[in-house]
């Protein structure tokens, strides 16, 4: 039986003894991605040299730069090569910064070109790339700074030029030193093969303006225009970099911004009873890893190392391939003892020109809580306005969750800029991954140690919103190019999938491993662990599409009075879950364990619980992006969780609300809670007084916007704690995000008191400073089991 080609497959792995792994390295460099090291957060006189000559071609220019965009870039005959004649192309350098201009600065690099020999579209050097926050991080996709290099007919810094002939190759030497109170900038040009100096320019720079990152650009001359095919949009060249060198006491250095090529990883801990637990009988669990790698080329290394600390050594204990399309590698181990805390490395052993190199990557497995309540933090859409979100990473840390759970929205279509790439599908999935990468390079310390739960959703698969329709091709995309009102899947399958095992391949075995229809996978599974029984749903890959009832999303409906529920926008035969998860469902929840609690994590809420979007002054009635539609498929899918008493956790609306659904009347069924976004983009309001929706039983703290309400299509439900945001209008990114109502929300399970406490802070806050007002109004809040079946004590 041939090995399935999607996410989806599984093969255990066999641990190998030490003494069959045992490896002859020769020659070896090693890179550590260790916490555990001493590394020197910053020094000086620390030189850099580009190894791009050292390495086999690839798309990934190495662990100490970001390129952007990735896909644009690649190693090529031993140079950093930009295949695109399109704006504002660069490569930033990771681990070096100017941080102290008036120390002296030399940078150099060889630039040449395949196209015209006029240099047209410019390129060289970008320095003084900063953004508000001034994070290394952040530094990579700030506008501006000062570019220095050549034009056509011209050496150039920033607006001052001097004439220069026509070259399709030459060496470019840049020196920052100390004028006065100021920075003397000198760009040299030199002929390659003689180093014959052709021009020289000098400018005097504010030394401000010289601190931050520095790169290599290619066409610096205009910006760039995503997704157009606009001649004039194309219009500069195809450059090649080499010989990368910077040095001097003005540069900073920090080992530790190293990303990659071990980009991160993933796991989850299930815990899976072996007989009769009233027997006494132990219970085993499974561990499955995944790691997210960087991309690799055809002469890399495809071997991937995972090995374990025991008994004062590394084992190196099982090998996976890498996933050439998703990159990344998932191990299987199935018979995990859940009860110790232990160590695991991955290792990488890549070959370059000049020898070996080993890139390893630490973290830990967490022992199974036992005999207290298991923390969950509950974390949903990141947009990139606000990366890397380090108040949200920070609290993260401090809360020191059991469990993380990344409902979806990892990534946004803009993520980083320079647009969608959905086809060939290789090239499709490094636009992808960039975007991806940036959602670990902010999160990856807080799943370093931690298992961690990560949902794909309609952004993570490049769409505005999603109808899934089981997989169904989105044929018409060019009626829809953003890929927000029709239905289907704009990606092709393989892209799909590979997106998919990108995030939810360290997840269990899904229960069903069969592909669809039309050729994606399913990742549907039960997660038990610490006394928790969880169903993970995908809630929009099966869900049917307002077009198909002749529904304009955005459009339809807004002349109905706020009261009137349309029987014509419901039907018996459309679908949230789709039929085999409502079987997967009813299942799952009639075999919980009286002992467990349960919860069903999913991406989006099932209510449509908002008002008004995008401006607290605009009331839209329909939300078809909503889980509340279709309302039978929503109640088919809440009666079942209600079976289960399962707290339902989920994200995606940009507001962070609590509350309880009800089905043949109100508050019958389970509560429901919404995490606040991690950095709210598309701004969400719930202000039913506002929109003329009656209110009755207003919980006893009677705060504005709580209580039993119907929504847009008929759905009871409780409201009790909503968080408005207010307009975002800070220039600063994190103030703007905790003005939207960013945050995010925790939930301690408490299996012998059969509770729930749940918790939702705002973005930019310290949660264990006693001083701050950290939390959204309305909690903490506590929720018993019996609740979710109706049983209600909370008022």
């Amino acid at each position: 039986m041939s090995e399935r080609p999607d996410l989806l497959k599984r093969r255990t792995l066999k641990l190998a003894l030490a003494s069959a792994v045992t490896t002859s390295l020769g020659c070896v460099t090693r890179y550590s991605d260790s916490q555990d090291e001493n590394l020197t957060s910053s020094s000086f006189n620390k030189p850099f040299k580009a190894d791009w000559d050292e390495r086999f071609d690839g798309p990934f220019l190495g662990e100490n730069v970001w390129a952007n965009p990735m896909e644009d870039w690649e190693i090529k005959r031993g140079q950093a090569y930009c295949s695109s004649k399109k704006g504002c192309r660069n490569v930033h350098l990771l681990t070096h910064s100017i941080i102290q201009p008036e120390q002296g600065f030399i940078t150099q690099v060889v630039v040449e070109t395949d196209d015209t020999p006029f240099f047209k579209g410019g390129a060289g050097f970008n320095l003084g790339l900063r953004s508000e926050i001034d994070e290394y991080r952040s530094n990579c996709f700030a506008q501006g700074g000062i570019k220095a290099g050549i034009r056509q007919n011209s050496l150039f810094i920033g607006s001052k030029a001097v004439p220069i002939a026509a070259q399709r190759s030459i060496l470019l030497k840049l020196v920052g030193e100390k004028q006065g109170n100021a920075v003397k900038l000198t760009l040299s040009a030199y002929e390659l093969r003689t180093k014959a100096l052709i021009a020289s320019i000098e400018k005097l720079e504010s030394k401000e303006l010289v601190k931050g990152n520095i790169a290599i650009a290619a066409n610096t001359d205009f910006e760039d225009k995503p997704n157009s095919e606009k001649p004039e949009h194309h219009a500069g060249s195809r450059f090649s970099f080499s010989n990368w060198t910077l040095e001097g006491a003005g540069i900073g250095y920090d080992k530790r911004r190293i990303f990659g090529p071990i980009m991160w990883a993933m796991y989850t801990v299930n815990c899976i009873s072996d007989g009769d637990q009233a027997k006494g009988d132990v219970n085993r669990h499974e561990l499955n890893l995944t790691a997210v790698m960087a991309p690799i080329g055809t002469q890399d290394n495809s071997q991937l190392i995972l090995a374990f600390y025991q008994n004062g050594k590394w084992i190196e204990s099982a090998t996976e391939t890498i996933d050439e399309l998703s990159c990344s590698a998932s191990f299987h181990i199935p018979n995990w003892d859940g009860s110790l805390h232990t160590r695991y490395k991955l290792i990488y052993r890549n070959i370059k020109k000049s020898g070996k190199n080993e890139y390893d990557y630490e973290g830990a497995i967490k022992a199974e809580p036992v005999d207290r309540p298991l923390r969950l933090a509950s974390l949903t859409c990141q947009n990139d306005y606000a990366f890397p979100y380090q108040p949200v990473v920070d609290n993260v840390l401090r809360y020191d969750a059991d469990l993380l759970f990344f409902s979806g929205d990892q990534l946004y279509e803009h993520h980083g800029g320079y647009g969608i790439v959905r086809k060939p599908e290789k090239r499709a999935m490094l636009n992808y991954l960039r975007k991806y990468y940036q959602f670990g390079w902010a999160f990856r310390e807080t799943m370093r140690h931690t298992p961690v739960v990560c949902l794909p959703d309609d952004h993570d698969v490049l769409q505005g919103n999603l109808w899934g329709e089981g997989g169904k091709p989105m044929d018409n995309l060019d009626e829809d190019v953003t890929a927000s009102i029709l239905g289907g899947y704009a990606e092709p399958a393989t892209v799909v999938n590979a997106i998919h095992r990108s995030c939810v391949s360290h997840l269990p075995a899904p229960i069903d491993d069969t592909l669809g229809d039309y050729g994606i996978g399913t990742y549907y599974t039960t997660l038990n662990y610490a006394g928790v029984s969880f169903a993970i749903l995908a809630d929009r890959q099966w869900k049917s599409a307002p077009d198909v009832m002749d529904i304009v999303v955005g459009e339809t409906g807004q002349d109905e009075e706020p009261t009137y529920f349309n029987p014509a926008f419901d039907s018996e035969n459309l679908h949230l879950l789709g039929e085999k998860q409502e079987a997967f469902l009813t299942a799952w929840a009639e075999n919980i364990p009286t002992n467990m609690l349960a919860a069903v994590l999913s991406q989006t809420v099932f209510a449509g619980i908002a008002t008004h979007q995008p401006r607290p002054d605009r009331y839209l009635k329909y939300d078809f992006d909503s889980s509340g539609w279709p309302a039978s498929a929503r109640n088919r899918a809440v009666s079942i969780m209600r079976k289960a008493k399962a707290l339902h956790i989920c994200g995606d609306t940009h507001l962070g609300t609590l509350s309880q659904y009800g089905v043949q009347k109100p508050r019958d069924s389970n509560w429901a809670f919404c995490s606040p976004a991690i950095a709210a983009g598309w701004p969400r309001w719930w202000l039913p007084e506002d929109a003329g929706l009656p209110c009755v039983e207003r919980p006893k703290h009677n705060m504005p916007n709580t209580g039993n309400y119907r929504d847009a299509f008929g759905n009871d439900i409780y409201v009790y704690a909503v968080a408005n945001p207010d307009v975002g209008e800070s220039p600063n990114r994190y103030v703007k995000a905790h003005e939207k109502g960013s945050g995010f929300g925790t939930i301690e399970f408490d299996v012998s008191k059969q509770t729930y406490t749940v918790d939702a802070y705002r973005f930019n806050v310290d949660i264990s400073a006693d001083s701050e007002s950290p939390r959204f109004p309305g909690y903490p809040v506590t929720i018993y089991a019996k609740e979710n079946a109706g049983e209600n004590l909370l008022n």
